[in-house]
């Protein structure tokens, strides 16, 4: 008996101790905003599910940069929406063969389309190129190698700094410009000397406002450890700078990074998104002279070594305080089964910016389009291919065709029901158990009282037997269960 009532006091005491240490880790508090499953944040344990890259999904050529004044290595596209008007800069270049003569220097172009798909290049008649104005050319001078605009929604932004933008200050000294116009076509410089001087700045150098932090952050190229990689820097009022730091990506390998390509994601500004480009000199082997245009490879190792021989791809990454990034070691954008044109150093650079454009499906959603360079010295032109996503699809918690699970860490949300972006086969389902901070499920939203959601959609209202309000347990410290089958989850919400 003595015996029996030891047991009895001991799991006592164990019942009353389980929530004590639930509750002894702080919730994560996601409120109502939007999150992504672009890293480990929101999954507290797995079973037979995986985060899965997604890969966007190759259009057509929006542009050609064959116009004189352009050439085959253009590239560090930037590309924004500003209200009706799709806006696209970038860098005009040449890169010549050993003995050819260079016809011209390095010039930022613009573009702009009406619907992101169909780009137009506008006479702009601001600078002379061989005796007339009439070209798209948008700057000439320090600046232009990477002239990288953006439009300020700072609420503080003077009028005529409506729009900013930064550049490699080139040959007037070692350091990044800022630019301002009032308009997005006519610019000037913020300031004579360079905002920030530590860093190398010899690839795209990119600068934002930051709406979450109340901040302006610049991303910067440097090198560290002969590497090729990323710095970035905050201010309040883009031209006192804080002292640019290294980017860390824990568990990640040493990389050679190029471009960067971060920003805030316009659904979830407290995420940073970004599409660095890699970049890999695998020098000569029987697979590189496999692969397209061995020929002209050969020629451009003339120039140097690792113009025939190096490789570039997009890689994804993201970060929830802009300095440290999850990236994904498999390729976000890989060259792909091409017999030209995209296997060489240049290829495949990433646009900044993210912009939504209309399904080629009319009965769809719009898609999310990306951007990425082709042909990069291969021909008189280069040229700029379109990719496609579904919005918010980078990453997926993934089920296969065996059901699997996942559930979140303790958090708490405010809100009235949960929307999901998700798919599913027509076989497939999803459900989801929202549990108390201990593990346990509660009352009116166990897995038996959620019917199997099934469709495709980007947000779909989970229901249970009694409907689909979750009001009444907003603001408690609770874990959700999610149990899958052939199903991909992207995204969730809590709405109101």
């Amino acid at each position: 008996m003595r015996e029996r009532n030891v047991k009895l006091v001991m799991l006592l005491l164990l019942e009353n101790l389980i929530p004590i240490t639930a509750f002894a880790v702080e919730p994560i508090h996601i409120g109502n905003q939007r999150e992504l499953f672009v890293d480990k944040y929101l999954i507290d344990h797995m079973d037979g599910v995986e985060l899965r890259l997604q890969k966007p999904v190759p259009r057509e050529v929006v542009i050609v940069h064959d116009a004189p004044w352009e050439g085959n290595s253009c590239g560090y596209h930037t590309i924004f929406r500003d209200g009706d008007l799709y806006r696209m800069y970038y860098k005009s270049a040449v890169q010549v063969l050993k003995g050819e003569p260079k016809p011209h220097g390095v010039l930022a172009c613009y573009a702009e389309s009406s619907d992101g798909i169909h780009w137009k290049k506008p006479n702009l008649g601001l600078f002379a190129f061989n005796g007339s104005k009439e070209n798209n050319i948008i700057w000439d001078g320090p600046g232009a190698h990477d002239f990288t605009p953006f439009r300020d929604p700072n609420p503080n932004c003077k009028p005529d700094a409506k729009y900013k933008a930064v550049g490699n200050a080139g040959g007037v000294g070692n350091g990044l410009l800022a630019f301002k116009s009032a308009d997005a076509i006519h610019w000037s410089r913020l300031q004579d000397k360079p905002i920030i001087t530590k860093g190398l700045f010899d690839s795209q150098n990119l600068a934002f406002w930051d709406s979450q932090r109340n901040e302006y952050r610049v991303y910067v190229r440097d090198v560290v450890d002969g590497r090729r990689d990323i710095r970035t820097a905050t201010s309040k009022d883009f031209i006192h700078w804080s002292d640019p730091v290294f980017l860390e990506y824990p568990g990640a390998p040493p990389e050679q990074l190029y471009t960067n390509q971060i920003i805030p994601y316009y659904r979830a500004p407290h995420l940073f998104l970004g599409f660095p480009t890699r970049y890999l000199d695998r020098g000569w082997s029987e697979s590189m002279r496999a692969l397209p245009g061995l020929e002209h490879r050969r020629r451009r190792s003339e120039v140097s070594s690792r113009e025939g021989t190096a490789l570039t791809d997009g890689l994804f990454m993201s970060s929830r305080d802009g300095r440290t990034f999850h990236r994904w070691r498999e390729a976000f954008l890989r060259p792909g089964l091409r017999m030209k044109d995209n296997w060489v150093y240049g290829d495949n650079y990433q646009n900044w910016g993210l912009v939504e454009t209309k399904s080629m499906f009319d009965d769809s959603p719009n898609d999310l389009s990306i951007y990425a360079t082709e042909s990069y010295w291969t021909n008189p032109g280069s040229h700029l291919r379109r990719f496609t996503l579904r919005v918010d699809g980078f990453v997926s918690v993934h089920a296969g065709g065996d059901v699997g699970e996942f559930t979140t860490p303790v958090m708490t949300f405010s809100g009235e029901r949960l929307s999901v972006n998700f798919s599913t086969s027509v076989a497939g389902s999803l459900r989801v158990e929202i549990q108390n901070a201990d593990g346990r499920p509660i009352k009116g939203f166990t897995l038996a009282d959620c019917p199997p959601q099934f469709g495709d959609s980007l947000k779909h209202t989970i229901n249970w037997n009694s409907g689909t309000s979750v009001g009444q347990i907003a603001g408690q410290p609770v874990r959700l269960r999610f149990v899958m089958q052939d199903a991909d989850l992207y995204s969730l919400q809590f709405i109101r």
